[in-house]
């Protein structure tokens, strides 16, 4: 191999024939050289066009969404794709045209229709996800000749994601671009025209009559949805759904492709080659040099692993790498051709061709249904999946199991074939020898009598990665009425570093008769031939084992079935076993909202549009990391603890100083004023001195000319620990002792201990449960520019934070100055949720220190793997708990104690603990009652506030004792909550007097609405007849109060500090008449309640843990809302991140209970690791009513707040698979209490369903382990 400067200028004059060009929103633009580092995303911005934003830089939260077009000369048409722009590579567009959010439309010039109608529909919330919305609909209008199915529509946005809305609010906007009833298309310029139409329903895509036109009307579907449909359609341009769509340029149509060679920093070389052999001489010249089609994984790598690629081919334009050809005797399928290309020729063939050839088409085809979201299937491609060589593929299993064979080519055009099943060699290493790439693959279409199936679980159905997946193949053959097996494959992945074929299963099976007994014996050797190691990478061992034999079982049973279908042939097994082959095929989700419109003047109590939903449809809202930069901005980048507890030795920043662009590194030694900082106390260091108390911990912060700069000398910083013993868990604080000094709390009520003496309880239980913590995941991540002003002598900043005062607090301490010099403004924020209302703060104090140091303004914003690791989450809480009740199920004494993860600092802890242990009774009287709590002092950083402070924890823990004292006495919950619930007057267990309490009236509502008798009835006949699938319901009430629980919290001025000063002139409100005194434990700390109760029903598969939610149903107090659609949108909202809180979302930590994660760092740093719910997660049927005549006579207007209350509504869903899950167990004969942590995700639901193919690997009381 030659120097790189010799082998640049060979290929320079070979390769550069054309000048590369773009277009952006019909711009033509040229691409200058020495950018192949930067993403398209970066190159947009830098443009100005800040409507496309970062979420997570992975490609996985949708926020980031364009559309590239490209001319297919073969086709002759364009294409039109939906694309991250956070993971395309600039120069792998170039020769195309994108389309920003800012090209379809705009407030100046008019919105366009997918912009107007999600903007009429309350389709925004933060904003911040809107843009990637818009254009994810958009794309898929401008790709589909047909108006597309409501299906389409769902699975075109499972690649975004949303913590505001719900989603419901979304589908239901973009619903109408669904093509359901001829008699709505009608030819329209814009949606304005519509004025006067029908309602099109959102729950149905067709008119009605339901739509509120006087503001004292009730509606139960809302605002006016008018339709707008394609104008016209060209194989070039796509639809038109809008006389202004920006065509697609005629320039590009008629200019040919060319090879391209570009540099980039750090002299990267890009190449993009339109010859095979072109490919194969870079190769020859390069033998390190990566192969790239869509960057999915390349560009992960770059980002947040800190590799770098010193050559980069991009082979997208190279004809025999893109061949996709259909044989007589299979697929050939060239190694760039996309995962999306290859799903429509799969179903072209399988549409096409005789049933029994495509078993395999089929099995890729669903298996691709739930790989990713559309963005990522639009570039990656099927040779870069196949040798990046993940153990968790979700199709290399199914390559090897359908005989796949690869076929491969040298330098020197030599050529070879190896089967699928030989190519995996190692972890991430493949049969590629030095010069040789991927070529093509052939994919053989199946026989008669041969059957190939997939097989996947992961935490969540959609766009992630598996927990376990499989792929299996068999070929039988009939003997008179027997059927025996000729060949067999048997492939899992997940469960080893390479996809593991189980050869002494495949063995076994052949020549055996598929029958019952042939099915136990292979189970008995599967169980020897696939074992995961304790501790292996990913956890969940007991858990992926069992999946290994579910699967299989799984797969026998299918195979049996469709013999009986065919052959009229019974296989052995009961009807009730069908359930466990029974496809999963989502249907399209529907709402339904029901609320009272009260006018009160101009526009209160009416459900209108937010002022800031035009901007953010358009993406003209401006967001704290879209203002400029002023001249001679620096970027900023954080240097963070590696240890969980340790004394720092010293810190070297030499190798950072030698960064091209470094700026400057300031530590504890350079705050100009005050290195304490705190939330509440000041016992956190702005940047570690001596010690550090966590990973992730600020040591110091570099600045440099760009971000990627910074970051890369803030990682050449050295320092050097010595370890200290850490303590990384509420149980491992229980057991030497460490609590936040001055947390201990007690609330106590009548005499708990002497009502468990005298006898008068009849019945006794105890337990404990646990409840994990939840990653705020707001959409935008941190983010503050700040500058000097007047020679040094005032701060000001622009910031991402729910508290400016507190930013002002902070960048003052720690500079020394006045607070009077710094100003701090918060436009907007994308999302907040309370986790950027104390721990923002810090971030924008460490900034100011180089900023006034060197007076230059310093960018700081998060990359979400750090954000997440340092920005701290919601608590995590231990519930322990003692109850005494009668033989009726009267609630008599509750001795409880709890516990939070405070984290390495106090923050907001002992606030969120208060909390819980004031909604430690949720709605029901207790008469007897001592609560006990503490804040655990732990090595990991400082949780915070996050969305209902504490209440939910606490109420979870109520929820789950009343669940006990039912399954003691053999009763529904539903029943023990009904005899103890709270009356009015009732005086509760801290002092306060219960007064306009609407508890029964919402639940009596609730159970009309969800006719709760009859679905009882309907899910009892559903489990008799389903042995492994179950349904589960619950009915789940609260009681939210209102206000914070020390004084100052309710004011937002700093003024104010303890006391009670009238801000009103000022726009802040001060609550009235609340106070607390912790030393007597009684007082008034809620101004009202809001209450509220939700019904749920879902559909478990005990087989594998996985689950969807059926029907979710609300009915929430809200006195006299100020705008019902706003206060549904909170509602619904809520109740999805809730979903995610008791369901989704887990949280993993490097604990005792993990160690196969380094000691103290989070697992779960971005949206490939920690799922959210995604619009496939929501529940099928969607309703939300406002009890109505309910006027609350504490607040402005007669309303109730609303934005925290209905979270903890969703552990409805909870409680409904744990329903679900003691149908399970009780057919299997385990009857009798068990314990259910949160979230009930795929693994806890699983192992708490106890059957044959669990029992070798768990006990039926197994918990799964969780990071408390």
């Amino acid at each position: 191999m030659g120097s790189l400067k010799d082998d640049s200028n060979f290929f320079e004059t070979q390769m550069k024939t054309e000048e590369p060009i773009l277009y952006v929103n019909g711009k033509r633009r040229l691409l200058s050289d020495g950018l192949a580092h930067l993403t398209l995303l970066e190159y947009l911005r830098g443009l100005g066009l800040t409507g496309t934003k970062l979420g997570c830089g992975e490609g996985g939260c949708g926020a980031c969404t364009v559309m590239v077009s490209h001319y297919d000369p073969l086709k002759r048409k364009s294409i039109h794709r939906a694309v991250n722009a956070c993971l395309a590579p600039l120069y792998s567009v170039e020769g195309m045209h994108v389309i920003t959010v800012e090209g379809i439309g705009n407030r100046q010039l008019g919105l366009h229709p997918v912009q107007e109608i999600l903007c009429n529909s309350h389709g925004s919330q933060c904003g911040f996800c809107t843009p990637g919305f818009v254009m994810s609909m958009y794309a898929l209008l401008r790709s589909s000749k047909e108006p597309p199915t409501q299906e389409q529509i769902e699975e075109s946005l499972a690649g975004n994601l949303c913590r505001c809305t719900g989603y419901r609010p979304i589908l239901d906007a973009f619903r109408v671009f669904a093509k359901t009833d001829n008699s709505l298309y009608i030819n329209c310029d814009t949606l304005s025209k519509f004025k006067d139409a029908k309602v099109i329903c959102p729950s149905t895509g067709r008119p009605c009559e339901c739509g509120a036109r006087d503001g004292n009307d009730s509606s139960a579907c809302g605002t006016l949805r008018p339709f707008s449909k394609s104008l016209s359609y060209s194989e070039i341009d796509g639809s038109y759904y809008s006389e202004c769509e920006l065509i697609f340029p005629s320039e590009l149509v008629s200019r040919k492709p060319h090879s391209l060679y570009l540099k980039g920093s750090r002299d990267m070389m890009w190449f993009r080659p339109l010859k095979l052999q072109d490919v194969l001489d870079l190769k020859s010249r390069f033998p390190e040099a990566k192969l790239l089609v869509g960057n999915t994984e390349i560009g992960i790598e770059t980002k947040f692993k800190s590799m770098f690629y010193q050559v980069i081919i991009a082979t997208t334009h190279v004809p025999e790498l893109n061949i996709l050809r259909v044989k007589d005797s299979g697929l050939e399928i060239g190694a760039s051709v996309t995962l999306t290309e290859l799903l429509d020729t799969l179903k072209h063939c399988v549409a096409e061709r005789d049933e029994h050839e495509t078993s395999a088409c089929s099995a890729f085809l669903e298996q691709l249904r739930w790989f990713a979201g559309c963005q990522i299937r639009n570039v990656a491609s099927v040779g870069g999946n196949i040798c990046t060589a993940s153990p968790i593929s979700d199709l290399n299993p199914l390559w090897m199991a359908a005989r796949a064979q690869f076929n491969i080519i040298d330098t020197k055009g030599n050529m070879r074939t190896v089967f699928a099943r030989e190519f995996f060699k190692g972890y991430r290493k493949v049969d590629l020898r030095s010069g040789e790439i991927l070529l093509s693959v052939f994919l053989p279409f199946t026989k008669p009598g041969e059957y190939v199936k997939e097989f996947k679980q992961a935490h969540r159905r959609d766009d992630d990665i598996a927990l376990v997946n499989a792929a299996m193949r068999v070929v039988l053959e009939q003997k008179g009425h027997a059927w025996s097996v000729i060949d067999a494959s048997i492939v899992y992945g997940g469960v080893a570093p390479v996809p593991l074929s189980a050869v002494k299963t495949e063995t076994f099976l052949k020549g055996k008769p598929w029958t019952s007994e042939t099915l136990q014996c292979a189970l008995q050797v599967l169980k020897e031939d696939i074992i995961i190691a304790e501790n292996a990478p990913g956890g969940m061992v007991e858990f992926r084992q069992s999946l290994t034999a579910s699967f299989f079982f799984k797969f026998f049973l299918l195979i049996s079935y469709n013999i009986q279908q065919k052959t009229q042939v019974l296989q052995g097994f009961p009807d009730s076993y069908k359930s466990a082959v029974d496809p999963y095929k989502r249907p399209s989700s529907y709402g339904v909202q029901s609320h009272e419109s009260l006018q009160k003047g101009t526009s209160v109590g009416l459900p209108v549009t937010h002022l800031a939903a035009k901007l953010q449809v358009t993406g003209e809202a401006e967001y704290a990391d879209d203002v400029p930069m002023p001249y001679n901005g620096l970027h900023a980048a954080l240097v963070l603890s590696k240890k969980p507890h340790a004394r720092i030795c010293f810190i070297d920043d030499s190798a950072a100083k030698l960064v091209p662009g470094f700026e400057g590194f300031f530590k504890s030694k350079d705050v100009p004023g005050g290195n304490d900082i705190g939330a509440v106390i000041n016992d956190e260091e702005l940047f570690a001195s001596k010690f550090v108390t966590c990973v992730g911990q600020v040591i110091g912060i570099v600045v440099a000319d760009t971000h990627e700069n910074a970051k890369t000398a803030s990682q050449k910083v050295h320092v050097e620990y010595e370890e200290l013993p850490a303590v990384l868990c509420i149980k491992d604080a229980l057991k030497v002792g460490s609590f936040h000094p001055n947390t201990e709390k007690i609330l106590q009520k009548g005499d708990v201990s002497e009502c468990f003496n005298s006898g008068v309880c009849q019945k006794i239980v105890e337990g404990e449960v646990q409840i994990g913590g939840q990653e705020h995941f707001y959409l935008e991540p941190n983010s503050t520019l700040i500058w000097t002003a007047d020679g040094g002598n005032e701060v000001h900043m622009v910031s991402s934070t729910q508290a400016p005062q507190k930013h002002q607090k902070f960048v003052s301490h720690v500079l020394g100055l006045p607070m009077n010099k710094v100003v701090c403004k918060a436009k907007r924020l994308g999302g907040g949720f309370g986790g950027k209302e104390t721990r923002s703060a810090f971030l924008a104090a460490a900034a100011a220190v180089p900023s006034y140091l060197l007076r230059r303004p310093v960018r700081i914003t998060l990359d979400r793997d750090i954000d997440m690791m340092t920005t701290g989450q919601r608590h995590a809480f231990l519930g322990k708990y003692k109850v005494g009740f009668s033989e009726e199920g009267k609630v008599l004494a509750l001795d409880l104690e709890i516990y939070n993860n405070g984290g390495n600092s106090l923050d907001l802890s002992l606030a969120v603990l208060e909390r819980a242990m004031f909604h430690s009774d949720n709605v029901y009287v207790i008469e007897n009652v001592r609560i006990r709590g503490k804040v655990c002092f732990t090595h990991i950083p400082s949780n915070t506030a996050f969305r209902g402070f504490g209440g939910p924890q606490g109420m979870f823990i109520t929820e789950n004792w009343i669940e006990h004292i039912a399954r003691e006495l053999g009763k529904r919950p539903e029943e023990i909550k009904e005899q103890n619930f709270h009356k009015e007057g009732h005086v509760l267990h801290y002092g306060q007097k219960l007064e306009q309490c609407r508890l029964q009236q919402v639940w009596n509502a609730l159970k009309v609405s969800c006719d709760f008798n009859v679905a009882h009835l309907e899910v009892d006949k559903f489990n008799s007849l389903n042995r492994w699938k179950k349904r589960g319901i619950a009915m789940v009430p609260t009681k939210f109060g209102i206000s914070f629980t020390t004084k100052f919290m309710n004011q937002i001025a700093n003024a104010c500090h303890l006391e009670r000063i009238d801000l009103s002139a000022h726009g802040f409100y001060a609550t009235p008449d609340i106070g607390f005194d912790w030393k007597s434990g009684k007082g008034k700390p809620f101004s009202y309640y809001t209450f509220g109760a939700a019904y749920a029903e879902v559909e478990v598969d005990t087989l594998t843990g996985d689950f969807h939610l059926r029907e979710a149903d609300i009915v929430m107090d809200l006195g006299n809302s100020l705008n019902p659609a706003i206060d549904i949108g909170q509602i619904e909202g809520g109740f999805v991140q809730g979903i995610g809180l008791f369901a989704l979302e887990e949280v993993k930590w490097g604990d005792p209970a993990h160690q196969w994660i380094r000691p103290g760092y989070l697992f779960t740093q971005g949206p490939g690791t920690y799922k959210l719910p995604t619009v496939n997660d929501i529940p099928l049927k969607f309703k939300v009513s406002l009890l109505q005549d309910a006027p609350n006579p504490k607040a402005i207007h007669s309303s109730k707040a609303v934005g925290e209350p209905p979270l903890f509504l969703a552990s409805a869903a909870f409680f409904a698979i744990k329903d679900a899950i003691s149908a399970a167990r009780e057919e299997a004969g385990n009857e009798g209490w068990f314990v259910l942590d949160s979230p009930a995700t795929p693994e806890r639901i699983r192992m708490a369903c106890p059957d044959e193919f669990t029992k070798p690997f768990a006990d039926s009381e197994f918990r799964a382990k969780l990071s408390v």
